[in-house]
């Protein structure tokens, strides 16, 4: 009889050990239906910039208390390269027919040669990321044309909170994502305004996406 109940107790701890594999199972099953779910709404939903260009949005789960935000911006436009340099060129090329002067063709390479480098260097811009780490802060960084890359941390103490805001940029309203800092002599003050993703300047429903996602870390902070 003794051993009877062995066996049946041999038997309930098998099942129940199967049965608690088929629900992590499951969890982890239904885990990955909604990250593909998730995955395949933010590839059919198409993003643009304030003028009508497209930019992609790459949103990446690290963990519930970590979350990145990629955004990409098209690259240098080779034809539009070519239109400026050329453009320059030609200006240069009208004044040397009048004046003679060979220098003005010189001084033309060299204007478009450091206009390039100054410009993929310091202005263009082709990837935005935005890192939401719980409980420790944000991360920003840009990704320029040349490789170069600039990062800003702000930490979590110092943020009240991330909003959508709105302003007059070329004679029309746009939105825009920013944090709040904290005043220090006034927590329940705000002392400045951190603008986010200011070179691709993407529309409203894609910083929703992003909000949304930032406010439910905040929340699990708070």
């Amino acid at each position: 009889m003794m051993s009877g109940y062995c066996i049946n107790l041999k038997i309930l701890v098998a099942k129940t050990a199967g049965q608690a594999q088929l629900a992590k199972l499951k969890l982890a099953l239904q885990s990955f239906v909604r990250t593909y779910q998730n995955f395949a709404a933010m590839e059919e939903e198409v993003f643009t910039d304030i003028d009508g260009k497209a930019i992609s949005l790459d949103c990446q789960d690290h963990s519930s208390f970590c979350k990145e935000f990629i955004v990409s911006v098209p690259k240098v436009s080779f034809w539009k390269v070519m239109s400026y340099t050329c453009s320059v060129w030609l200006i240069a090329y009208g004044i040397f027919f009048f004046t003679e002067n060979t220098a003005v063709l010189s001084m033309a390479i060299l204007v478009t040669l450091l206009g390039m480098i100054l410009h993929i260097h310091f202005v263009k811009v082709d990837h935005e990321s935005l890192l939401v780490v719980g409980s420790l802060g944000i991360q920003v960084s840009y990704s320029y044309a040349s490789g170069r890359e600039t990062t800003t941390f702000i930490e979590m103490s110092k943020i009240k909170d991330i909003v959508i805001n709105e302003a007059i940029y070329m004679h029309r309203i746009i939105y825009y994502l920013c944090v709040l800092l904290k005043d220090p002599s006034d927590p329940s003050a705000v002392s400045s305004v951190v603008p986010l993703f200011q070179s691709s300047k993407p529309r409203l429903n894609c910083l929703v996406k992003v909000y949304k996602s930032c406010q439910e870390i905040l929340s699990k902070c708070s």
